[in-house]
């Protein structure tokens, strides 16, 4: 899209639009990634559909480069612009949940935090990420992560309906029987086919208690440590999805003084079942090398989804790269921890996540998200405060990449930087994959008004 000077107002919004100088402006431009520090030339902040509807309308019309932000937790920054037409749907924050039929519907500008508050009002839950304040429509059209994956597959595939304002700057329905086609693609397709106003998912019983937390060993003891948790992850039932990680300690007061500011590895996981049972096939994880630090326990749904929210807080610069492996060898083990020991900094991570289960039950081409066969994702993630230590951390992500690259399978599209057209479709898997999605953007947005996001061009 062309970057143009934006005319002084839209027509027929009821939401607040603002301008660079108007009250609020600098707060309402603010992303949680402070790496890209951007400068919309306006910003409309929706408080309903015929506001998404209207400033879709306006950016084409106005040849205005178009971005969205649901909950802003966009890696790349496609959830702000410059000199372009923000819509910002985070005033757009209703949920209903039906206990009946099991099903909820949220709009678009809400975060899993809360979502789960009031799905968790009526003892329910759908997959969703393991941050709070990400936004459920951006994780969902990627695909969906998250702690109930393996037991109920992504956020994606609990989808049952969405509502998408399209580039011509229609409402249309995308389901299994409306527009079945567009339904495909916004299930790992991401933003490229228009704006999603309104979610809605199938629920599950979930809590208010599941077993889950972390147990942490030093980082000398990584080799061992990861090793036993590959084993242990062969047979990890459905309700159990395991993380390790390989972090900084904080001086947190669970910590003991001596590993404070150690490399060290953790052992997360959230069992999403029966207390008792989930206690027991922990039991082995927990008691493992006798690990210095052990917070599992019986806990509340909400606070297991919020448990990481502290290491990312909003303002902070973030940089990650992520990849599917097919296993977690011995070779793919010491890559990892020779970077875990060369970290740039403390907020430096690396995360090696179990896949399958459910997520791994649905067919490789039920919907756009790919790579269903992968066994594990590997994520390098750097965050940090001062622009000098940009460089660094950029580095020590990229080179993480590239020593990984050669254990890929495929990469997420929710992971994906500015990597270019390669990279986008290596995460579709596919050619015949990648191009229905291309056949789908030329349908529904011909022009790449929605430009801003993995792009698949039309």
């Amino acid at each position: 899209m062309v970057e143009a000077q934006a005319p002084p107002a839209i027509e027929g919004l009821r939401g607040q639009l603002l301008a660079a100088g108007d009250e609020g402006y600098e707060q309402a431009r603010f992303t949680w990634n402070a790496m890209f520090d951007k400068r919309p030339a306006l910003i409309a902040r929706c408080a309903g559909v015929a506001d998404v509807i209207a400033g879709v309308n306006y950016a084409r019309e106005n040849g205005l480069l178009l971005s969205v932000r649901g909950g802003g937790h966009s890696v790349p920054g496609h959830s702000t612009c410059d000199r372009g037409l923000l819509l910002d749907l985070s005033p757009m924050r209703s949920v209903r949940v039906d206990p009946v039929t099991r099903a909820a519907r949220a709009e678009g500008g809400v975060t899993w935090g809360i979502y789960d508050h009031e799905t968790q009002a009526f003892g329910l839950a759908s997959p969703g990420g393991q941050i709070s304040t990400t936004g459920i429509a951006g994780l969902t059209l990627g695909g969906g992560i998250g702690w109930l994956m393996r037991k109920h597959g992504l956020a994606c595939d609990n989808l049952i309906s969405a509502d998408v304002v399209t580039a011509a700057g229609e409402l249309v329905t995308a389901s299994a029987e409306q527009n079945p086609e567009l339904f495909w693609g916004v299930r790992g397709g991401g933003g490229n086919f228009g704006i999603v106003t309104s979610l809605e998912y199938r629920v599950h019983e979930i809590g208010p208690l599941v077993f889950g937390g972390a147990v942490m060993h030093p980082l000398e003891r990584a080799h061992d440590v990861l090793a036993y948790f590959r084993e242990f992850c062969t047979a990890s039932p459905d309700e159990l999805t395991p993380y390790a990680l390989l972090v900084t300690a904080p001086p947190a007061p669970f910590v003991p003084p001596e590993l404070v500011g150690q490399q060290v590895v953790v052992l997360a996981g959230c069992y999403a079942g029966d207390l008792e049972e989930g206690e027991r096939v922990l039991r082995p994880l927990r008691e493992f090398g006798s690990p210095p630090i052990d917070l599992f326990q019986p806990l509340p749904y909400t606070v297991l989804q919020s448990m990481f929210d502290d290491t990312v807080p909003a303002g902070q610069s973030y940089y990650l790269k992520g990849d599917y492996a097919s296993e977690a060898s011995d070779e793919l083990i010491d890559a990892l921890i020779e970077y875990a020991a060369a970290f740039p900094g403390p907020h430096s991570e690396i995360h090696l996540g179990q896949m399958g289960g459910a997520a791994g039950r649905v067919g490789e081409n039920d919907t756009a998200f790919s790579h269903r066969d992968a066994e594990f994702v590997v994520i390098g993630l750097a965050h940090w405060l001062e622009p000098q230590e940009q460089d660094a951390q950029i580095a020590w992500v990229q080179a993480l990449s590239n020593a990984v690259r050669p254990f890929s399978v495929g990469t997420y599209v929710n992971f994906l930087g500015d990597e270019g057209d390669e990279r986008i479709r290596f995460a579709y898997g596919s050619a015949e994959k990648y191009d229905r999605l291309v056949e789908l953007k030329r349908t529904w947005d011909p022009q790449n008004l929605f430009c801003l996001n993995q792009n698949i061009r039309p």
